[in-house]
């Protein structure tokens, strides 16, 4: 097996092994397990299981072989050919673990791992292996298998939980998060129509699957048949890069809403309409985009606001653009804030259609709501990682994740590691072994600590 897991692929510097492994101590090795034990100081003597970084890297590179471009990155989206070799990979180290492997109707494969107590609700843990086109190795797969060195960890340690533990690998995150958002039950009529990047629609790539998108009703989890839910995953920022640090826990994930902006002139021969007689749209649509970004500036807060998209027309050299078209997109932690921003956005926009003699028209056209985590598990994340000796700081998750759909049905938490220079769906997309590990580490911490607390 390659240990390309072990250099950085971009630079080719050698990268140092493992900062910590823990023996695994055979005090632990009973069938269920207490309290933690603890030192005179309050923190948990180093009597605890650890997983195998080694082995855990490794399963990384090998899974990078499905779908593998020759710059290094992956073409591993949701449905493909390259999808399908993935999970089989996936679903042989979730059976090698010991666990009970199935699909569910739209499938997402879970692997059961019985608790010692048959009352109590599953801990849910785990991520995606799909990837977006010429895409990275490592956003999603490292919380995916993660999730199976966890168990495997807590078999050789001879550890029970008292809940019983299923580990997701859930499909299609990268195209619209399908398998999560199929699990809540918020999945939308016309979503199995939309076409994804392998060429298929959701429901051909699901009944490609061996899945049953008629069936997707009987998948649904309700509040209280989960325990919780924990995700270990790429920062793909680069944020804790910058400041030095280990483990990011995350506060919650940022809602987004998405508007259209039209702004109507009137086209216009360019050579022979005066300066001063125009009503140019693209003016209009320059200011427009000017006032998007001071607004996000001008307030506090960690929000953020993009224009990603635009479009004139008549789109020719010649002719004054009669209207233009372009997106709005605003992020953050508290949909309040979301408001206020767009609020003060239409004001400005109100202000430019009237000082230029235009037309300006905001309409919505996308809405994802806030998830917070929980403040249990951002307290299990932090003390899992005090515990094993690691630096780390509460963050907001810019971005999108499965765990945003599951706070539906369940309590909810993240760990984020380091992405190196913050790059992420890309070729470049790189994090260091001795993160993984140590990620790793703390979701087995903060699991074991929800086990022991959740009902």
């Amino acid at each position: 097996m390659e240990q390309v897991a072990h250099s950085d692929p971009r630079k080719g510097l050698p990268v140092d092994r493992r900062r910590f492994s823990r023996n695994i101590i055979a005090a632990l090795g009973a069938a269920s397990i207490g309290p933690w034990p603890v030192s005179a100081s309050g923190r948990r003597n180093p009597a605890a299981p650890g997983v195998d970084g080694d082995r855990l890297n490794g399963w990384i590179t090998e899974l990078s072989r499905f779908g593998r471009r020759s710059d290094g990155g992956i073409d591993r989206v949701a449905f493909s050919d390259a999808d399908l070799e993935g999970r089989e990979y996936v679903r042989a180290l979730m059976s090698e673990a010991g666990l009970d492997v199935t699909m569910d109707p739209v499938g997402n494969l879970l692997g059961l791992r019985a608790g010692s107590d048959s009352r109590l609700p599953p801990l849910l843990f785990g991520s995606h292996i799909d990837s977006v086109p010429a895409g990275g190795n490592f956003d999603g797969p490292v919380g995916s298998l993660g999730a199976i060195e966890v168990v495997r960890a807590l078999e050789a340690a001879g550890i029970q939980t008292r809940h019983p533990l299923e580990v997701v690998v859930f499909v299609n995150e990268e195209g619209g998060k399908t398998g999560s958002r199929a699990m809540a039950g918020v999945l939308g009529p016309g979503d199995l129509d939309r076409v994804t990047a392998s060429g298929f629609t959701v429901g051909e790539g699901i009944r490609r699957l061996g899945g049953d998108p008629d069936r997707l009703g009987a998948m649904v989890r309700t509040p209280g048949s989960v325990a919780g839910y924990l995700e270990l995953h790429i920062e793909q920022g680069a944020v804790l890069e910058q400041e030095g640090l280990e483990i990011g826990v995350v506060e919650g994930i940022v809602g987004i809403r998405r508007w259209n902006a039209v702004i109507r002139g009137f086209a216009n021969h360019a050579g022979t309409t005066p300066m001063d007689q125009r009503r140019d749209a693209m003016l209009g649509a320059a200011d427009l985009v000017h006032t998007v970004n001071r607004v996000a500036l001008s307030m506090p807060g960690s929000q953020v606001a993009t224009v990603g998209r635009i479009a004139a027309t008549p789109g020719a050299p010649n002719v004054i653009p009669g209207e233009v078209r372009l997106s709005i997109e605003i992020r953050d932690l508290a949909m309040e804030t979301i408001q206020r921003v767009f609020d003060e956005i239409a004001t400005g926009a109100t202000e430019i259609a009237a000082s230029r003699d235009l037309e300006i028209e905001l309409d919505e056209f996308y809405l994802s709501a806030a998830a917070p985590s929980d403040e249990r598990f951002r307290q299990w994340v932090e003390a899992a990682a005090e515990e094993a000796g690691l630096s780390h700081r509460r963050m907001p998750s810019g971005a999108g994740h499965d765990a945003q759909s599951v706070a539906h049905f369940a309590p909810m938490g993240m760990i984020f590691i380091p992405s190196q220079e913050g790059i992420s769906h890309s070729p470049l997309e790189f994090t260091r072994p001795e993160h993984i590990e140590a990620g790793a580490n703390v979701l087995l911490g903060a699991l074991l600590r929800a086990d022991q607390s959740l009902s």
